[in-house]
């Protein structure tokens, strides 16, 4: 997503969570956020119901994209892509699909000073065979010619605050302590016509749960690098009418993560990529059928969302860490590492 600031950072982010992720601030410049769109006055940014170039009115339109200001109803965010596997000296390598689901719900934020929303998230992830779409469950890695177990992505909570001010990066239980600033809220809008767009990212750098001396084979370092990159795309009219508690949206995220623990790649060179499309909706009806009947047998609590805020909001990383076990060393104790190939000459 968005994990995701507006759909979940250093995770799978899904689409109710990425903006929140993206909107952090961490690696977002509100600077760089203006008043109104580039694409002229006739495209402006105010309209007769928000005003977009207001915090308040930034901070109402993010809660109908993310949520439902009824604060009843369930809002899902769907996320269908692949992951890539990046590394130096070879051309980027299609490595399996990714497909999965979000649901949210908002309670009310009742504080005096900073009144606005609680965001309340759960979501699962569920990597996928690039043939024939079915979800794996085990992964023949050709970088280590060794096929390992998978483990799907599976957040509960992942949850946050939309007031008048930009969302804080996700601290993931204390591991990342570098905070901005607190700014006035500003998303970074485009307009043409009715159609309304939003560019948000988060950049990441922060202590890994997954250390080297206790996952060799999980881990890729002492610290985290991700990056989130998100568009969103929605329709000006829905913006603009008071009638609607829930605004849907469609987009494309982009994902630069360390290697998935579960790959067992330790610390070998390169990374993931995930380019996937994600949306927000009302309803389940963007999901792939298959994923839905998956969860139905596996995660079914993924299908409602959650009922009251709690504590810790971890990504996939942390909640790895705190799920798994480190897999065994071979006999003779070294790390299995991939080769890279040879350097042209």
């Amino acid at each position: 997503m968005h994990r995701r600031q507006f759909l979940s950072a250093g995770a799978a982010c899904t689409s109710t969570a990425l903006l929140a992720c993206a909107g952090a601030g961490a690696g977002a410049s509100p600077a760089s956020a203006r008043p109104v769109s580039r694409f002229g006055a006739e495209s402006g940014l105010v309209g007769d119901y928000l005003d977009l170039t207001t915090p308040r009115g930034n901070r109402q339109a993010q809660a109908r994209i993310m949520g439902n200001i009824d604060m009843e109803s369930t809002k899902f965010g769907w996320f269908k892509g692949v992951v890539h596997g990046v590394r130096p000296g070879e051309k980027v390598r299609d490595l399996f699909g990714f497909s999965g689901f979000s649901a949210t719900r908002l309670l009310p934020h009742d504080d005096p000073e900073e009144p606005g929303y609680k965001k309340i998230l759960r979501e699962v992830g569920f990597y996928t065979d690039l043939e024939t779409g079915e979800v794996i469950e085990s992964w023949y890695n050709p970088y280590l010619d060794e096929t390992v177990r998978v483990v799907p992505i599976a957040n509960d909570p992942f949850n946050h605050l939309i007031t008048d001010y930009m969302i804080a990066p996700p601290n993931y239980g204390g591991l990342n302590n570098d905070m901005p600033v607190r700014v006035p809220k500003q998303l970074e809008w485009e307009r043409m016509g009715n159609l309304l767009m939003i560019s948000a990212r988060i950049n990441l750098f922060y202590p890994a749960a997954l250390q080297p001396e206790k996952w060799p084979r999980e881990s890729g370092g002492r610290m985290n690098q991700v990056s989130e990159m998100f568009l969103y795309q929605m329709n000006w009219d829905d913006m603009q009418n008071p009638a609607l508690t829930s605004v849907e949206a469609t987009g494309g995220w982009v994902r630069i993560t360390p290697w998935l623990p579960w790959m067992l790649m330790g610390p070998s060179e390169g990374h993931c990529a995930y380019t996937c499309f994600f949306g927000a909706t009302n309803t389940l009806d963007g999901v792939d059928p298959f994923v839905i009947e998956y969860a139905k047998q596996h995660y079914p609590k993924y299908l409602e969302a959650p009922e009251q805020w709690e504590e810790p909001s971890l990504s996939s990383l942390e909640w790895y860490a705190r799920e798994q076990q480190p897999a065994p060393l071979p006999a003779d104790g070294t790390i299995p590492t991939a080769p890279l190939p040879p350097r042209p000459r």
